[in-house]
């Protein structure tokens, strides 16, 4: 089916999760910024992680369908036709990560039989079952599955040389747009009151941003800041399974005064600017969102040389992307930032120049405006 002249366009998002994580907030971010254009869908391959909802702007139509097929599941042939025909009513197809892929695989198996619109693919990067390598097995399905997209989109050099190695797609079909934000909001000051935590006279705060999984590593983190001064504590903003862990890490290196769980935060263009050191303990990021925000609001970054953090900071912030994997060489790196207030600021300020040069949302927006009317045939 296609929209009518005039009407919105029927958008289908089917993701791995939409807890409020990267790839989410970039998407909702597009939503917003697309407005009346088109009327969203949105399915998760985990029902009940939908905390990026509340970032939707009011006006947006969206609904969560309760009845979609699962996105989970043997690809068996009637399930792929079945997972097909639900496509049908819509005008584009938007897939997200590995978690999305049977619907891929759907859409390359049935557009001819069910005339069904076109597929623009995002891949932003692996959990933990594939942080430490790519997986075979997933690496030809997704060849197959991949066959029929328009489009597979990639914020990182790393996944546009996957997506065109081992996924087999051709470099036409592959297209890297760098994640971006509105680099003018981050850089106002915050707003203590967004956050459920005081930052209290003479502390100083590392901080993060991240969906509290095994594959960020956040125990970790709080093994890398434990031997700083008392002043210093770390703030982690973020919901997910490992929030036990973290705790009892802290617990056990007898620093739990120093680790704050505040939760998720619905705008971190509120509460970044609180932050006195970002950092992140990943074991797989590609470019990763929370970066460029840290970035725009003119802090230093300690990080893992993972994906392209180290070519998305500054110069002068790379000597701080550390070795992955190791809390001694993250912990170097903090503790070296955290005793030089004149080194943060210079770092910051250079970091805050290149978001601004290189990372704005208004960027980003008009590439995925391409992209997308692209796929279409027409203007969008």
């Amino acid at each position: 089916m296609s929209a009518h002249a005039g009407a919105p366009l029927r958008v289908l998002h089917c993701h791995s999760t939409f807890s409020a994580g990267g790839k989410e907030v970039r998407s909702v971010r597009l939503m917003n910024a697309f407005g009346a254009a088109m009327e969203h869908t949105i399915v998760s391959a985990e029902p009940e992680a939908t905390g990026a909802r509340g970032l939707i702007a009011p006006g947006i139509k969206v609904r969560f369908p309760k009845d979609f097929p699962p996105l989970k599941g043997l690809p068996t042939p009637w399930r792929l036709a079945a997972m097909a025909e639900a496509l049908k009513p819509y005008d584009l197809i938007f897939t997200y990560n590995w978690g999305a892929m049977d619907v891929a695989m759907a859409h390359t198996a049935f557009a001819k039989v069910f005339g069904l619109p076109p597929l623009v693919h995002h891949e932003d990067g692996f959990n933990e079952d594939e942080a430490g390598g790519l997986k075979t097995r997933r690496n030809l399905y997704r060849r197959a599955a991949l066959r029929g997209a328009a489009r597979v989109i990639v914020p990182s050099t790393g996944l546009e040389a996957i997506a065109t190695g081992p996924w087999g797609q051709p470099p036409e079909k592959v297209l890297r747009i760098a994640n971006g934000i509105d680099t003018a909001a981050f850089a106002a000051p915050p707003q203590p009151g967004a956050l459920r935590l005081i930052k209290r006279g003479g502390e100083r705060w590392i901080g993060t941003l991240a969906g509290l999984r095994p594959v960020k590593q956040l125990p970790m983190l709080v093994e890398a800041m434990a031997g700083l001064p008392e002043a210093w504590h770390l703030v982690i903003c973020g919901e997910g399974p490992e929030r036990e862990a973290i705790a009892a890490r802290a617990d056990a290196l007898e620093v739990s005064h120093r680790v704050h769980l505040p939760g998720a935060v619905a705008d971190p263009a509120k509460i970044i600017g609180l932050f006195d050191i970002f950092a992140l303990s990943s074991a797989s990021e590609q470019f990763p969102l929370s970066v460029i925000e840290a970035m725009a609001a003119g802090l230093p970054v300690a990080a893992p040389d993972v994906g392209d953090v180290r070519q998305m900071v500054a110069e002068e912030n790379r000597p701080f992307i550390a070795t992955p994997h190791d809390p001694h060489a993250l912990a170097m790196m903090l503790e070296e930032l955290a005793g030089d207030a004149a080194l943060r600021a210079r770092i910051g300020a250079a970091n805050r120049a290149r978001a601004v040069a290189h990372y704005d949302a208004a960027q980003m927006i008009a590439a995925y405006r391409a992209a997308y009317s692209g796929a279409l045939g027409r203007p969008l």
